[in-house]
């Protein structure tokens, strides 16, 4: 892999967190790629109907030449949906901005699983 391809970014796990406030929801967008351990983000919305009228930029192909996008409704199909306390996002906002870690993010899986169980 050449570095043109190590700097473009195909993420293959895509997460909808929807941080839970006093009386507002708002979400947020987030895109990994395991591959490069890179990681994107987009938020800003408290209306979900906005949030799937978003166009998401990212490379379709590995040697695509051109940025494109997509609507977050169709990335919203294949996304892992976290629905958070204030707590949980923020375990999550510094998991997202922290160097990456495979192992910190397993971790974090399994806590979300235990805590969707109960």
């Amino acid at each position: 892999m050449n570095r043109r391809q190590r700097s473009k970014i195909v993420p293959n796990t895509w997460i909808i967190a929807a941080k839970q406030t006093d009386s507002n929801i708002y979400y947020a967008l987030y895109a990994i790629d395991w591959k490069r351990g890179a990681r994107l983000s987009w938020e800003g919305w408290k209306r979900y109907e906005d949030f799937l009228q978003f166009h998401v930029p990212f490379k379709r192909k590995m040697q695509g030449h051109h940025t494109s996008s997509q609507p977050a409704a169709k990335i919203a199909k294949k996304a892992l949906y976290l629905h958070l306390n204030e707590a949980q996002y923020e375990e999550l906002e510094q998991l997202f901005y922290q160097p990456f870690s495979r192992r910190k993010w397993r971790v974090f899986w399994r806590r979300m699983e235990v805590i969707a169980d109960q």
